[in-house]
């Protein structure tokens, strides 16, 4: 979950984004200090922390070199600096002296100290072979790079007509629902504040009445301990993209911690990219480097160990690593909520966005997982009243024809009343109910996190930055550098990719796409003939268990089959998709993010959830009837349902797939680097003992962890999305799995978290203004809920034909009623009869049923509605499966269209933006032009009184 705002803070709009900062202070000369102060220091990253006990803050020998103090030994020694103790790292490349691509990295390093990096090499300590590359960025590098990288920084306001000179400052409170405008250079404003700070004392009155109410009542659970967690907001400022020009402007205190650490790692990674490693060839790129094998690793640093001898309650956090161990990985913390502003500036705006999405939809998945609840304990408690359940237990007279050819045998229909009953817990009245209200669900959880995220955006100062600032592909520009075009944004000449090379890339791409949803389907229809052939062997096995249960032991092991199955599809459709998407030569990172992920993700769905489609709506409908079964090829019966129908069948289809697959994953994201590293400290504990480990610089430490997925956050972003899709698409036939969807992600959070903080090397800092491609996603899987749903209740439960028979054909026909009084007798008439001298010769059973009666059978029973064998027309259907099939057919389009309607009357209904943050948006326009009017105003009267003092005419002037 999220963290809320902390108690009685102040937002304040200002010309680049909002932030909050601390109360109002009770005197008011100190909103004159701000006013007047704008060379005062502010907190920088480091300053949160409590510096009595530092040992791997980023900034430290920054500032000791700033006022000549002596730089700490423990600057050589910790791993984050160079020798020297003053070069803080901020990226490292790792590589072997035995590696043969030894001219490559000299080219390549050479022309990264053209680039102006500084550099320093280091042998690891427990191999020789492995040499660690420090690199450190100089403030006119990153001062470049920032510009080129449109980086956006604090700065004061500038009047744009007086040539970069400072205007008046303008600032805005926003207090208690008003916003309050505060001008530093007029007597007004200071009335202003004046009368501001009697009413700031006023309701600072009143809060502390309501303090001392909430007193009295206990603490909400979920919030952060304010005592560990120090205030992380930023100071409220101007932000603008970084100008060497216009540096004047910035509020710069000290240039090595202007850039934080994770915007200098970036600034580095932005240069490795472009550093060409062959003379001259357009072969450039630190991935490339990567993936040939001439580096074997690189990554930012830690800022240090993410444990303390000392309780960070007593002696505050060693760095933000430790920060984020105490207060968001540690499992003792599973339920509170997440610092995500923390979160946002250790990891970058990507992952804190993946989290703040995560935190919201675990949270959104409580009144889900709730309704589903009481929707499976409904069917608990109306266990015992239910009709049908009750006269299948009771049908012991009624013999049920054989499923399979030969080797299964007639069965009493009462020996599937245990069926009947698990059947009724999640097929039961409530269950349209809880259809329609997770498809509204769905809706609502997408329309509240447009406005979670805008929020979001707004405060990460995310608003305004837009895709045009990413930079072109490295692999793109190497591909397309001999074609260049104008930028129509920004001017510059940039390599550009022909429209028909594009079509004719795309058009091989989506042949290779539908070639492996191919692949899929045969997959599948090998699990259907693995059903078709197994149910006669288990029918036909020893044990008395498994022939007494032969389709529930079919369908477990094709589960377990089709687990498999997907699982070893995966490994190849990850190759598959990677290999379609460099076809492609997307243009920017996010271009091909989203096309990899399309892919993945069709891929994946296709392959994960076919054989559920399969078992939902083509199980049992196309079998024909007993001496007419429709066969596969020619040869082996269709599978048929259960006599308690289909639903028991998707129930274990999904529970067993959606189980396994999140244990799986679980154990892949965590268990399997926990053991990796595990393994990694017990080497060397054998090799250095418990004192090397602690001696180990911070580039080895982090070396020995496990990198960060090839692909980003895709793998977290998939295994939830595929997860909303297991609740959403089938939750009529499984209300239990939004609750094991929130079970798994109260774990999943910290999990991740966890995994991240300590089992994972840093990853570079990414921005983003949204989840991207997924959102798009999560709606098409919305709507998709809404069809499958409708699809469900009308075709595979018995909710309908109940209803016919109720209105129709039971006791209670033509009274309006539909009690469990009105369903006596629909067992019996929801089964035809079967003469049992019709059967074909090769689906004959070997046992003729004497053990029920004495004698040979004459007649069976099987669900459907067809005339007995002696009618006119022996075997046809009858009047009442035209009504149900007609009232399936209303069902469904009454359903998807009320269901449809309700979702775009909620997405009408609920804005995208908060009401406040849009005014707060106008608000802050509103000021710009204020600002941009009174620069103007002045420039005017200045020029004015220049004019009357030279004694020139100015009667035609304005004002």
């Amino acid at each position: 979950m999220e963290a809320s705002s902390s108690g009685s803070t102040i937002s304040s709009v200002t010309g680049g984004k909002a932030k909050t900062h601390q109360p109002v202070a009770k005197d008011v000369n100190i909103f004159f200090d701000e006013l007047e102060g704008v060379n005062s220091p502010s907190k920088d990253d480091d300053s949160l922390l409590h510096h009595g006990n530092l040992t791997s803050t980023s900034d430290d020998a920054s500032r000791l070199e700033v006022v000549g103090e002596e730089v700490p030994d423990k600057n050589k020694t910790n791993g984050l600096y160079f020798r020297d103790g003053k070069c803080r790292i901020d990226y490292i490349l790792v590589y072997r002296k035995s590696n043969p691509q030894t001219e490559k990295r000299e080219v390549f390093e050479r022309n990264i100290r053209a680039e102006g990096l500084q550099m320093e090499k280091e042998s690891s300590l427990t191999n020789s072979d492995i040499i660690f590359v420090k690199l450190h960025a100089p403030w006119e590098v990153l001062g470049k790079y920032a510009e080129l990288m449109n980086v956006r920084m604090p700065f004061r306001p500038f009047n744009p007509f007086s040539a970069g000179a400072p205007c008046i400052l303008v600032r805005c409170c926003f207090l208690n629902g008003h916003f309050i405008e505060i001008n530093g250079r007029s007597r007004r404003s200071r009335r202003k504040i004046y009368y501001l700070h009697r009413r700031y004392k006023f309701m600072n009155r009143i809060e502390k009445q309501i303090s001392r109410f909430r007193g009295w009542l206990p603490r909400k659970p979920m919030k952060l301990d304010k005592e560990t967690l120090p205030d992380l907001e930023e100071n409220d400022c101007y932000t603008a993209p970084f100008s060497q020009q216009r540096i004047h402007h910035f509020i710069i205190h000290n240039k090595e911690t202007f850039f934080n650490n994770a915007t200098r790692s970036r600034i580095v990674h932005h240069i490795l990219q472009r550093v060409k490693y062959e003379e001259g060839k357009n072969k450039i790129g630190l991935n490339r480097l990567l993936s040939n094998g001439s580096y074997e690793a690189a990554f930012p640093l830690h800022e240090g160990s993410y444990r303390s001898k000392n309780s960070i309650k007593t002696h505050g956090a060693e760095n933000h690593r430790h920060l984020l161990y105490e207060c968001w990985a540690s499992w003792g913390v599973w339920y509170k909520y997440q610092p995500l502003d923390l979160v946002r500036r250790y990891f970058g705006e990507k992952i804190g966005l993946y989290f703040a999405w995560l935190g919201w939809y675990t949270g959104m998945l409580f009144p889900a997982a709730f309704i589903g609840l009481f929707v499976f304990l409904y069917g608990v408690t109306t266990l015992n009243h239910c009709q049908v359940s009750k006269e299948v237990c009771q049908a012991t007279d009624i013999i049920m024809c054989p499923i399979c050819d030969k080797y299964c045998p007639f069965m009493r229909l009462s020996d599937s009343c245990i069926y009947a009953k698990v059947t009724h817990l999640f097929d039961n009245g409530a269950t349209v109910f809880f259809a329609v209200f997770m498809a509204v669900w769905a809706t609502v959880f997408l329309e509240f996190w447009k406005r979670r995220r805008a929020v979001i955006a707004y405060d990460w100062d995310l608003i305004d930055w837009e895709e045009e600032e990413e930079e072109i592909r490295p692999q793109f520009e190497a591909k397309y550098s001999k074609k260049e075009r104008m930028n129509p944004i920004s001017g510059k000449p940039e390599p550009y990719q022909a429209f028909a090379d594009k079509c004719s890339r795309l058009i091989v791409s989506a042949s290779g796409i539908f070639f492996m949803i191919c692949v899929v389907i045969a997959a599948v229809f090998g699990i259907v003939i693995y059903r078709v052939v197994t149910v006669s062997t288990f029918a036909a096995f020893k044990w008395a268990l498994i022939r007494n249960n032969s389709q529930v032991a079919t369908t477990g092991t094709a589960v377990c089959i089709n687990f498999c199955i997907i699982m070893l599809l995966n490994v190849l459709y990850e190759k598959v998709a990677l290999f379609l998407t460099n076809l492609e030569q997307p243009r920017t990172e996010s271009e091909w993010e989203n096309s990899f992920t399309l892919k993945m993700f069709l891929f994946q769905f296709v392959n994960l959830n076919s054989s559920t489609f399969y078992i939902a709506f083509f199980l049992g409908r196309f079998t024909g009837h007993p001496g007419a079964y429709l066969r596969l090829i020619n040869r082996w019966r269709l599978e048929e349902c259960h006599p308690s129908g289909c639903l028991i069948d998707l129930c274990m289809q999904m529970g067993i797939i959606m189980v396994l697959k999140q244990t799986w994953n679980n154990f892949m994201e965590l268990g399997y680097p926990l053991i990796q590293n595990w393994w990694t400290r017990r080497k060397l504990r054998q090799e250095y003992g418990t004192q090397g480990k602690t001696s180990f610089p911070q580039w080895e430490k982090d070396y020995n962890l496990q990198p960060m997925n090839a692909y980003g956050l895709f793998d977290e972003y998939l295994e939830m999305i595929l997860q909303f899709g297991f609740t959403t698409i089938f939750v009529a036939a499984f209300p239990l799995a939004p609750l094991l969807a929130l079970l798994n992600n109260i774990i999943e959070i910290r999990l991740d978290a966890y995994k991240f903080v300590t089992q994972w090397r840093r990853p570079l800092a990414s921005r983003a203004k949204d989840i991207g491609i997924w959102y798009g996603i999560l709606e098409g899987i919305g709507i998709l809920s809404v069809i499958t749903n409708a699809f469900v209740i009308a075709v595979t439960s018995d909710f309908i034909p109940r209803l016919v028979y109720a209105y129709k054909y039971g006791p209670c026909a033509g009274q309006g009623e539909a009690g469990q009084k009105c369903m006596v007798g629909y067992v019996n008439a929801s089964l035809s009869v079967f003469l049992v001298s019709d059967f074909e010769n090769r689906s004959e059973p070997t046992s003729n049923g004497s053990e029920f009666s004495g004698s040979p059978l004459k007649y069976c029973r099987y669900r459907d509605y067809r005339d007995p064998p002696h009618s006119p027309v022996p075997y046809g259907y009858t009047l009442q499966f035209w009504h149900v099939l007609a009232a399936r057919l209303a069902f469904i389009i009454v359903f998807e269209h009320l269901v449809f309607c309700i979702k775009h009357l909620i997405s009408y209904l609920i804005p995208d933006l908060p009401k406040d943050l849009r005014d707060r948006m106008r608000r802050e326009k509103y000021l710009i032009q204020e600002m941009m009017y009174e620069a103007e105003l002045e420039r005017l009267q200045k020029e004015r009184k220049e004019r009357k003092k030279n004694g020139k005419s100015y009667h035609n002037e304005w004002p």
